[in-house]
């Protein structure tokens, strides 16, 4: 899956894809993780502990997922440093859940799933996040080398499929939550100016320019400043993606 997730970005930075062309690629990177068994069949109430049990939409369902979180990650790679910082401290976090699912102890204790040897995953966690952080070396501001699809879309399907085989999916909301802005305002931006075209003749805009982290390079802010903030954000949803541990 990653083999295929990984050639389609290579040939996107090489060839510039059609976009039905990318996403063929992607929904053929996800059936890998689909066909191995890495998929959403059961939703579980916490508060119940009732469980709702998908069926055939297990696979459908799986799929989108996977592939709207490996588009939400390409949205994030504009500015330097910024989507290999952010998602550095997504896997490291990933990493610790891993970690606690796999510890008997730990993971009744804070009543949460426990899956059998799910702490061996904390190995590629770890061999991933200083990848990405020896990457940010050379990628923050100015950059000497620069991410391209070929990261991007790597990146993203590897951090959505980690979460499901730690089922995680439900956190990864709240712990990505920078990806889902910047996605939501892409939308607002594309879907505003359609309207206002379709109802006025002429679009219009809500941001400057879509991603949001572009509108704040358009206000004026420097594009170091803007990534070092989008950085305390995660760190600080990071933390509340932790604090969830306890609130259960």
């Amino acid at each position: 899956g990653f083999v295929a997730i990984f050639l389609t970005g290579v040939l996107d930075d090489v060839f510039q894809l059609k976009p039905l062309q990318k996403l063929l690629g992607q929904v053929v990177a996800s059936l890998f993780a689909v066909a191995a068994g890495v998929v959403i069949g059961v939703i579980v109430n916490p508060a119940t502990e009732g469980a709702f049990y998908l069926g055939i939409w297990t696979y459908p369902i799986t799929i989108v997922y996977l592939v709207a979180y490996v588009n939400i990650f390409n949205l994030i790679d504009g500015l330097d440093g910024l989507a290999s910082g952010v998602s550095a401290t997504i896997v490291v976090i990933l990493g610790i859940l891993a970690w606690l699912s796999g510890n008997v102890i730990y993971a009744d204790y804070l009543n949460i799933m426990y899956i059998p040897s799910s702490g061996e995953l904390i190995v590629f966690a770890a061999a991933f996040a200083g990848a990405l952080f020896g990457f940010l070396w050379y990628n923050c501001y100015p950059a000497q080398v620069f991410m391209g699809d070929t990261g991007s879309l790597a990146i993203g399907g590897i951090i959505a499929v980690f979460a499901l085989l730690i089922r995680k999916e439900l956190l990864l909301p709240l712990l990505c939550g920078i990806f889902l802005v910047e996605a939501l305002s892409v939308l607002i931006q594309r879907g505003w100016f359609k309207y206002t075209k379709r109802k006025y003749g002429e679009g219009r805009r809500v941001f400057l320019m879509a991603p949001i982290h572009h509108h704040y390079q358009k206000k004026g802010y420097f594009e170091s400043k803007i990534v070092v903030r989008f950085w305390i954000v995660q760190l600080l949803l990071a933390a509340i993606t932790l604090a969830t541990l306890k609130i259960r």
